[in-house]
């Protein structure tokens, strides 16, 4: 029982995570461009809202446990890359919480990279065919 509510909360906050960053876009996808624009990315409305559609997916995938490990395969390379795009060691010069930032996006990586290896659970989920079936549990 402890085992199938820590995995379930661990999905909520998963899926929480990127329902947040997904509507803090909608709320503003004209300030979202501006940061990723700043970050020195060309298409930066573009890239924005494929962003947000993408975090979507994300989140669904968490929440459903559809595609589940497919899923956090590619939240970890997002999670990775938004690391060094937005908080790398370009950003640290003079701003040492950019370089909290950078360390945090680890932690997560981390997190995700087991729920990739351990699966979604046996509760509450979309039973989906998965490629890494076989590694997962």
């Amino acid at each position: 029982m402890a085992r199938t509510a820590a995995i379930l909360v661990a999905r909520l906050i998963f899926g929480g995570v990127f329902v947040m960053a997904l509507a803090f876009k909608f709320a503003d996808m004209g300030q979202t461009a501006t940061y990723i624009a700043s970050a020195g990315f060309p298409f930066a409305l573009a890239l924005a809202w494929i962003a947000a559609f993408f975090e979507l997916a994300l989140a669904i995938g968490f929440l459903t446990g559809a595609f589940f490990c497919e899923t956090a395969v590619l939240a970890a390379i997002y999670v990775l890359f938004l690391a060094f795009a937005f908080h790398g060691p370009s950003h640290w010069n003079g701003n040492q919480a950019e370089f909290g930032f950078f360390v945090d996006h680890f932690t997560f990586l981390a997190g995700l990279m087991f729920a990739a290896v351990h699966g979604p659970g046996d509760r509450l989920v979309l039973r989906t065919p998965s490629l890494f079936s076989r590694f997962a549990r």
